[in-house]
């Protein structure tokens, strides 16, 4: 007897019969044969799903034994495939969960707030594009090295996350610096210090524009797949959409339609300016744009149904429809990698030939193929171009322009635009301040994302501010009067701001918001965000009306019963720049956290800026490991920014006297 005979007698009847069933729904010719493209489909019918990935190792180990050189597979193949990743360890792993639907996860009971039985699902394809995304980003760090490279066949990924060791390089990758690493936990682990590491992760991510409202350590300590997969995506996020922003890549001025505003091409989120640039290069080559990174771009396919209820008339109709709303599929970004390689006038001559290829799978994987030829095979796989994952589509298409933008700089009736600022650090802290707390829509833009009022009204509930929502206009507003919605809206913002918050709004009315007007709006968000940072200190009973004078006293007296020197004057205080009053701060409140071997101390004549710069980076990093949600950035300590200081110091204190009261 063969060694394949052995395999097919290995199985079951009943799976045997199921595996011919699921083989004849894909040998739609009944040729006895399916080509090595429908592999991953040929599996999924088998509810045996597999990621591109493995299907791409398993293909190239086929073609590589396979004699005739066909590139087809038959019957007796696949069943010896199947018998044989049966038999693999990973196998196992899809047994553990329970497949929904092709490419979703769902398990049970892993939210300490839900209920006994409550599920949750996660993308599998997710999962593979981020572990493939991690791999190759981290693989030369050396704090890694004993959790890369991570299988993407398997779970790994979900218990990789425990030590809060990768977390806190994913943020460094997406916002450099973010993290000091000198106060990551990496040797002689225990539970508490990856705790801490965790910790540190979350606040970290916090501080960038991430919502974390919902985690905390211990759901990434027990690696629940949907929470884990939520964070990095959002962490990769970040750091996709960084450069996607006109001040640092003045070409996206290129994107401006014919009579538009500047002013409306900085308002589109890194979303919208994305699919923007994808239009700008199919336009270019005269093929039809897209309107989305999902419908758009998945397969529609027609299935024929006879029914008694269609007239020919109806059915016609039916077709053209369908017709016209035919997606482009891989087709736009054949045509868009093949703009990227004129324009930059690369070496790499994209092959059009797939264009022609009729099997859609198949053509997905043979302009991946091109975009690899580019180092930019990245986070997607042919079946997630053809089923319109919007997400995963959405960061291909990202990674590519930051590869390679090919946009040259832009000129307008043969003049140079002016230069573009961006955002100002103090702009950036409270943009991210209000994502991390998870507003909708996600804030892109501090003036005009905030100029509807939605967002500011959402600020208000947050700081304890009672909103009555039946007063308010929500989305979609309508074409006529959207302007007055808005501003009846920011009317309203103001209204709760003075009569109910008692925030000083003098001179400050609805129409400086709804027009995006940078010094009111900012006056009123860091009245909010000051309130929503000391209002835990009134939680924890030390006022109604917690004044800066209080937090001052609180900061020195705590320093003087630890005889420590650093006693500081006011938020404005020189020494501030040292950032030793914060570190002996966080010595007293949390002992032995901090290592001193790396402060800078400095003689007589002062720290130099790079000392001082060192230690705001520990500081901050420190400040966030302890268990504070700081958004304070290391510069504000550097340059004694009062507000920011503020809030700096209120979080140590909120922190401190919660170790008091438990």
């Amino acid at each position: 007897m063969t060694t394949m005979e052995n395999h097919i007698t290995q199985i079951s009847r009943e799976d045997l019969e199921e595996l011919r069933e699921a083989f004849h729904k894909i040998d739609i010719d009944n040729s006895g044969y399916v080509s090595d493209f429908e592999l991953q489909e040929l599996f999924r019918q088998a509810s045996f799903s597999l990621p591109g990935y493995k299907v791409r190792e398993i293909i190239e180990t086929f073609v590589a034994g396979d004699t005739n050189k066909d590139e087809k597979i038959s019957f007796e193949e696949f069943v010896s495939i199947y018998q044989e990743l049966k038999s693999k360890e990973f196998s196992e792993t899809f047994r553990k969960t329970i497949t929904r639907r092709d490419g979703i996860r769902s398990f049970g009971g892993t939210s300490g707030n839900s209920s006994e039985g409550t599920q949750h699902s996660y993308s599998d394809e997710e999962k593979v594009a981020f572990v493939n995304w991690i791999n190759k980003g981290l693989a030369k760090d050396p704090d890694c090295q004993h959790l890369l490279p991570m299988n993407p066949n398997d779970e790994g990924l979900f218990s990789s996350v425990r030590d809060g060791i990768l977390l806190c390089k994913m943020i460094n990758q997406s916002q450099p610096d973010t993290i000091d690493e000198r106060v990551i936990n990496k040797k002689k682990l225990t539970t508490f210090k990856m705790t801490e590491n965790l910790v540190l992760a979350l606040n970290s991510a916090s501080a960038i524009g991430c919502t974390v409202v919902s985690i905390d350590a211990h759901d990434l300590m027990a690696g629940k797949p949907h929470l884990v997969l939520g964070l990095l995506w959002q962490i990769i996020k970040v750091g996709l959409f960084a450069d996607i922003e006109i001040s640092r890549n003045e070409g996206l001025m290129n994107l401006l339609s014919d009579g538009e505003q500047l002013e409306r091409l900085l308002s589109l989120s890194p979303e919208e300016m994305l699919l923007r640039w994808v239009n700008h290069h199919l336009q270019s080559a005269g093929t039809k744009t897209i309107r989305n990174f999902s419908e758009d771009i998945k397969v529609v396919y027609i299935t024929h149904t006879h029914t008694h209820t269609h007239t020919h008339t109806q059915l016609l109709e039916c077709l053209i429809v369908i017709c016209v709303a035919l997606p482009q599929d891989s087709r736009a970004y054949f045509h868009l990698l093949e703009q990227i390689a004129l324009q930059e006038e690369s070496s790499i001559e994209i092959d059009m030939a797939g264009l022609k290829e009729r099997n859609l799978d198949r053509r997905a994987e043979l302009m991946l193929q091109q975009a690899a030829r580019m180092e930019c095979r990245q986070f997607v796989t042919a079946h997630d171009v053809t089923s319109g994952n919007s997400k995963l589509n959405l960061a291909f298409v990202a990674n590519l322009f930051n590869m390679h933008p090919s946009l040259q700089r832009a000129q307008t009736n043969g003049m140079e635009m002016a230069h573009i600022e961006g955002e100002t650090r103090e702009e950036k802290t409270f943009r991210n301040w209000m994502n991390s707390l998870g507003v909708s829509p996600y804030v892109n833009h501090l003036y005009s994302d905030l100029s509807d009022g939605l967002v500011i009204l959402q600020l208000l509930e947050k700081v304890n501010v009672h909103v009555n929502w039946k007063k308010v206009n929500n989305h979609p507003y309508p074409v006529l009067g959207a302007n007055m919605k808005k501003l009846e809206n920011c009317n309203y913002a103001v209204e709760l701001g003075r009569d109910v918050a008692h925030f000083s709004l003098v001179g400050i009315g609805g129409e400086n918001l709804s027009e995006g007007s940078p010094m009111h709006t900012l006056a009123l968000v860091w009245q909010l965000m000051r309130r929503y940072t000391v209002l835990v200190l009134s939680n924890l009973g030390v006022g109604e009306k917690v004044g800066d004078q209080i937090i001052l006293n609180w900061v020195n007296t705590t320093l003087s019963q630890k005889q420590k020197n650093s006693q500081i004057s006011s938020f404005k205080d020189h020494l501030i720049s040292t950032s030793l009053p914060v570190i002996d701060l966080i010595d007293v409140i949390a002992p032995g956290t901090v290592k001193w071997d790396m402060v800078k101390k400095g003689e007589k004549g002062g720290l130099r800026e790079a000392d001082k710069l060192s230690n705001a980076k520990y500081a901050i990093s420190l400040a966030r490991k302890i268990g504070t949600r700081v958004y304070a950035l290391p510069d504000d300590l550097v340059e004694v920014n009062p507000k920011m200081v503020l809030t700096l110091f209120a979080c140590l204190m909120g922190h401190g006297l919660k170790k008091v009261i438990h």
